[in-house]
């Protein structure tokens, strides 16, 4: 995000985008999400949070693998995601699951109230992860798990786009950045306090034909990125300069399969 925006503008703009979402529920979003549920071995009984739970992929997955002894909160800033939730939710007469509207970010839960916290792929929408972890570490009870997934700053054609930039001495934040790498990953949750760190590396990615790269450079017309695009305000001229470095880059990596699409997603979990 950039650092100079207005935090509740930025927040309201984060509602909206996910709002749009209409089509998220997809082959790649319900697996990736399933992963992270599979690999927090959730227990009967237990009580779990469900950070940025969006339309309850993981909420709902959560609560039937605690059973009706157990219980979920799911926690969105979107009322449109959390609408397709409950819509969800009650299909599946689901009723140790409460969905929240709620900014992750000023959650107050009591201390020790959960076994286990999860986030599949929103940390990076967060403005201040840090503080985010050390209150989910002051939520969990004693032993309790963190688990979380991210992308690498490698993902998607973000790169690219930077290398493209980076000619015409342009810096295009790389939005995966915060936690991108498992060095990142490993060093936020150590200082927030978290012990006995693990971190699995997922390949999400698949060849594209030359022409879908083209729609990543034109972009998902269901999706606005919430922080805005560096590159709106630059003259027609330079932006078509850009967009041909884009396709140059592309070329390059370009084989007789397609171009590459990389998605490496990181399956972290910690313990407090």
């Amino acid at each position: 995000m950039n650092s100079q925006a207005n935090p509740t503008d930025y927040k309201y703009r984060l509602a909206e985008s996910f709002d749009r979402r209409v089509n998220y529920d997809d082959e790649y979003t319900v697996s990736r999400a399933a992963q992270l549920v599979e690999l927090a071995q959730l227990e009967s009984g237990q009580s779990v949070l469900d950070l940025a739970t969006g339309t309850g992929i993981v909420a709902i997955l959560a609560a039937q693998a605690v059973g009706p002894n157990g219980n979920v909160i799911g926690v969105d800033i979107s009322p449109g995601m959390l609408d397709q939730a409950r819509r969800k939710t009650r299909a599946a007469r689901l009723f140790n699951l409460e969905l929240l509207e709620a900014d992750v970010e000023k959650l107050n839960f009591e201390p020790e109230s959960f076994d286990a916290i999860l986030c599949s792929s929103a940390l990076m929408w967060l403005t201040d992860i840090p503080a985010t972890l050390r209150n989910c570490r002051t939520w969990l009870k004693n032993r309790g798990l963190m688990a979380f997934s991210s992308y690498s700053e490698s993902s998607f054609t973000i790169p690219i786009l930077v290398k493209a930039c980076a000619r015409f001495d342009i810096s295009f934040p790389n939005c995966n950045e915060p936690l991108g790498t498992p060095e990142r990953c490993r060093e936020s949750l150590q200082a927030a306090g978290f012990e006995k760190i693990e971190i699995r590396t997922e390949q999400f990615g698949s060849y594209l034909r030359r022409n879908d790269s083209e729609w990543h450079w034109n972009g998902d017309p269901n999706w606005v990125d919430p922080r805005g695009n560096p590159l709106a305000g630059l003259p027609w001229e330079r932006l078509e300069e850009i967009r041909a470095a884009y396709k140059s880059e592309i070329d390059a990596l370009t084989t007789a399969r397609g171009f590459w699409h990389d998605i490496t997603m990181f399956f972290v979990m910690a313990r407090r």
